[in-house]
């Protein structure tokens, strides 16, 4: 069945964030005493919240003091604000979705000032998607809740049977599924395991996704 309303997730679907943020992340744990290989740290902290994350870490014995999740947002801007792509083939995706006249939207459990700073490096995808931006800060739970996903649909005036879902995460699979959402895991590298686990359908190429979604 073809969709109404495609709902993003943005870092790592729609902006290649993931990879700096989560080494940047890994730095940061490892000088509050908390060393953790970069793998460990995708896979306890991908698709959370960073104050999840701090109160992960904290009971797992990093000392991180207090205000350290905006301190931390902040120096991460900066880091991100020097340049974070786009990833490969989101564009025409889009360019797919607005010839078949389907809906698309973000849903986000980062920070609007988060978006601002990785999307608002690339003018055209930002203007294209003023109105259809959603973040944790416009729910009450984050995911993997379905209140943001529920959320977006709502806003955007589609019914949720009507709504996929693309994430990358088991955090925001999870979300999908929960909203009653079918869900595409997009996994460029490795099998996607995780996704699969939480009922997403996984794919490797944005390059995939018109065809899956019966385009």
């Amino acid at each position: 069945m073809i969709p109404k309303l495609v709902i993003f997730d943005c870092d790592g679907v729609l902006v290649d964030s993931e990879p700096l943020t989560l080494r940047f992340l890994r730095d940061e744990l490892a000088e509050s005493g908390l060393d953790l290989p970069l793998a460990e740290v995708e896979d306890r902290f991908v698709g959370g919240t960073l104050p999840g994350v701090a109160d992960r870490a904290r009971g797992m014995g990093a000392d991180l003091p207090e205000g350290w999740v905006d301190d931390f947002y902040a120096r991460l801007y900066t880091r991100l604000a020097a340049g974070t792509d786009l990833i490969p083939g989101v564009v025409a995706l889009l360019d797919r979705l607005d010839a078949a006249g389907i809906g698309y939207g973000v849903g986000s459990n980062g920070r609007m000032a988060k978006m601002r700073v990785t999307l608002g490096q690339h003018p055209a995808m930002w203007a294209r998607l003023q109105g259809r931006i959603f973040s944790v800060e416009d729910v009450a739970r984050p995911k993997p809740a379905p209140d943001l996903y529920l959320h977006v649909a709502r806003s955007l005036g589609a019914k949720f049977a009507d709504c996929v879902v693309v994430e990358d995460s088991a955090t925001g699979a999870r979300a999908a599924r929960a909203a009653g959402m079918r869900c595409f895991g997009y996994a460029p590298h490795g099998d996607g395991a995780k996704l699969t686990a939480e009922g997403a359908q996984v794919f490797g190429s944005m390059d995939d996704l018109p065809a899956l979604l019966g385009l």
